[in-house]
């Protein structure tokens, strides 16, 4: 298994905007393709940090889900553009993780 830790800089007060449009349109078109999220955080002393985790079997399997997202007209034309009016994509940080064999997250 394989997890996805991804760090999100929001410009400053859009954070509520981006859990908004996280929460409404980009985890249901993720979940609809196939992707499982496993968490959505914001920071509680950082006013402008998201953090969002995505779990997959494997890397073929992120590899798959993440064309079904990001290949399709919907992401391309509709989704996506609105992303860079809320968050710093510079400053998008990911970090991939494999569970150990006590992990809760499994």
């Amino acid at each position: 298994m394989l997890l996805e830790y991804r760090q999100y800089r929001c410009h400053p007060g859009r954070r509520a905007d981006w859990v908004r449009y996280m929460e409404e349109v980009i985890i249901p078109f993720q979940v609809s393709r196939g992707m499982v999220i496993v968490g959505t955080f914001v920071d509680e002393e950082d006013p402008d940090q998201y953090i969002w985790m995505r779990r997959f079997d494997d890397e073929a399997h992120r590899e798959k889900l993440h064309e079904a997202v990001h290949a399709t007209d919907q992401w391309k034309d509709i989704i996506s553009p609105r992303i860079p009016d809320m968050v710093i994509h510079e400053e998008i940080k990911v970090t991939r993780l494999v569970p150990t064999s006590l992990s809760m997250l499994r």
